[in-house]
């Protein structure tokens, strides 16, 4: 007798079996399309996925060389302009890219830092990577009947000493015929020095703010090439123009800056080469580099009509006993300019290799280097002249039409910058000077452009100063005729201001009656390279022995190298004008628009140097609506 019931309970049994089997095979296939390890990716699909890790490796190497090229920044900080009393902005422009001052002084004579730190620099460096991958170019495999699906992916960075290594998170589906591999984990490492380069970096960094070295070769350049002080043996007074002083300071500073070295890295062979080595322990190389075209400060005082002059003693009436005359002289200056510090590593076949380079601003006040920084931002001391504020002077402020304006005076001698007091509608400001010679009052008042009138406060008096009105406009651009909405540079400069914004992000300017130069640059990115370069450059040393007591110099000449550079930000486009703005034209308008043109994108060194020379020579149309 055969039992039916249980052969049917087999046969069900078997039907589940296999179920389960097709189930399974359906996971395994999904599994193995969801996640294949590297080793086992099928051969077809190997140049594809090496196509990936090529294409982001590409894009570590240039976010590196972005990174080295601005101080540590991918993403620049937020820009923030200099003024007529202090013209560093917070970036230094560096062959058309921003570089950011790890050390600065603010437009309103704020001491400040932004110096990245290795955490920050990991995080742009990722995020660089993160953007540009989603650029990776696979059109030639999808012509070859690939299918290909990549999400944006999520990158962690680790900068170290002799390598970078990078761990991306991303989607990565390839599909061809028969074969499908998904990747999620990404890992490329690149050879680097760049976290070595930071280290040493942030290492002459600290020792400038902990020593002022460059302050102290300033201070040397300052009274090597300029009149400071000293006696002379005349009978006529001494004169210096001072444009002429200025202009030779920069050229020395320019020179002396860049024929410092570190440590070993200059020969020894004579003495005096001695004296521009900076003691710095580190082992990779340095420039420090300075050009008299970057944005400066130079002050002196006393000064009369742009001329330093010192008067004779000896030949006055009653001084006949002395038998001779003598010049006496002493002026005070007040400098800033930057000074570009870069940290390479060599190629091995006599490169440059990797540079790390960022920009200090290098400041001296009253003849002496300013005081070490203590903290992120802190004010410079108020000198001791303000305490001795006791000879009394009348002042009296006033806009355009002679109607009295309430203004906040004050008077700046020296480098200090002394309180008076506030002037009103009704009666004339009685204030307590400090005396001084050629010193300055400034009146400050709300809507008015500060006025500054020279003024000798030794034997009291009174002065009278008129200010200007000041009228807000809407900066609006167009370029080639068409509104335009991205980044523009635009400085406003006159005899008495300074004024810059980064458009769109700032559209506000005030403006009073007076001749302006509007300036207008637009920057678009670009991965432009930079190449190396080497020339001669000579200076004037202190001669050694004898001679050096008195003050004579030699001429000598060295080889300056000059890094490669990754120019990520290249000139296209803008223009200059200059205009005389009528009081009329504020009244009347509220906006000013700006007409400039465009320039092609440069693809070489050559094209990048025509723009600049179509540029400097290119107006503007600069409309009042």
């Amino acid at each position: 007798m055969i039992n039916r019931g249980v052969n049917r309970r087999a046969q069900v049994t078997i039907f589940i079996i296999v179920a389960i089997v097709i189930v399974a095979g359906v996971i395994a296939y999904f599994a193995f399309r969801g996640g294949v390890d590297i080793e086992k990716i099928p051969v077809s699909i190997e140049p594809v996925y090496a196509a990936l890790t090529s294409c982001l490796e590409d894009n570590l190497r240039l976010g590196l060389d972005v990174l080295g090229s601005q101080g540590g920044y991918i993403y620049l900080p937020e820009f923030e302009p200099g003024s007529a009393y202090s013209p560093f902005s917070s970036q230094l422009d560096f062959l058309g890219n921003a570089v950011p001052y790890w050390y600065y002084v603010s437009g309103n004579n704020i001491q400040k830092e932004q110096v990245p730190t290795i955490r920050e620099m990991e995080k742009d460096l990722a995020r660089f990577v993160e953007e540009k991958s989603r650029e990776c170019d696979f059109d030639k495999y999808n012509e070859m009947g690939y299918v290909i699906n990549f999400e944006s992916g999520k990158g962690e960075v680790d900068l170290k000493n002799d390598k970078v290594e990078l761990k991306m998170k991303m989607n990565f589906f390839v599909e061809k015929a028969e074969d499908v591999a998904r990747i999620t984990t990404h890992e490329i490492v690149v050879n680097s020095k760049m976290g070595k380069l930071y280290d040493s970096a942030k290492k002459i960094y600290d020792k400038e703010q902990e020593d002022l070295f460059l302050e102290k070769y300033a201070v040397d350049t300052l009274r090597l090439y300029a009149p400071v002080d000293g006696v002379e043996l005349t009978c006529s007074p001494l004169t210096w123009v001072a444009d002429e002083v200025f202009n030779n300071l920069e050229i020395a500073i320019e020179a002396n800056t860049i024929a410092l070295k570190a440590g070993d890295d200059f020969s020894l062979s004579e003495e005096e080469n001695k004296y521009f080595v900076v003691d710095l322990d580190i082992d990779e190389n340095v420039r420090f580099l300075n050009s008299k075209n970057w944005t400066n400060n130079f002050e002196v005082a006393p000064v009369d009509s742009n001329l330093l002059i010192s008067k004779p003693i000896g030949n006055q009436q009653g001084m006949g006993i002395l038998g001779f005359c003598y010049v006496p002289y002493h002026f005070v200056y007040n400098l800033g300019y930057p000074v570009l510090i870069q940290v390479y590593s060599g190629d091995g076949q006599g490169g440059m290799g990797e540079v790390f380079q960022f920009p200090v601003a290098v400041v001296i006040k009253g003849n002496r280097p300013r005081e070490a920084l203590e903290s992120i931002a802190s004010e410079f001391d108020i000198p001791p002249l303000c305490d001795y504020q006791d000879t009394v002077v009348e002042v009296n402020a006033y806009d355009m039409q002679l109607n009295s304006v309430i203004a906040d005076i004050s008077y700046e001698c020296l480098g200090a910058s002394c309180n008076v007091g506030e002037t009103s509608l009704s009666e004339s400001l009685q204030g307590n000077f400090p005396q001084c010679s050629n010193g300055f009052v400034v009146a400050r008042a709300e809507g008015y452009r500060k006025s500054r009138e020279m003024f000798s406060s030794i034997n009291g008096g009174y002065v009278d100063i008129l200010m200007d009105k000041l009228y807000e406009q809407e900066i609006e651009v167009f370029m080639d005729g068409q509104p335009y909405s991205k980044e523009v540079i635009i400085s406003v400069t006159s005899e008495n201001s300074a004024d810059t914004i980064m458009y769109p992000n700032f559209k506000k300017i005030e403006l009073s009656e007076g001749s302006y130069e509007f300036r207008a640059t637009v920057y678009r990115n670009s991965s432009l390279k930079f190449a190396a370069s080497q020339t001669n450059q000579c200076i004037d040393v202190p001669q050694t022995g004898l001679g050096g007591l008195f003050g004579l110099t030699r001429e000598k000449c060295f080889d300056v190298e000059m890094p490669a550079q990754i120019i990520s930000n290249v000139l296209s486009g803008g223009g200059t004008q200059e205009y005389y703005v009528l009081e009329s034209e504020l009244i009347n308008s509220n906006k000013i628009r700006l007409n400039v043109q465009s320039l092609k994108i440069p693809k070489t060194i050559d094209e990048l140097q025509n723009n600049y020379l179509i540029f400097e020579d290119r107006g503007m149309g600069v409309v009042f609506k």
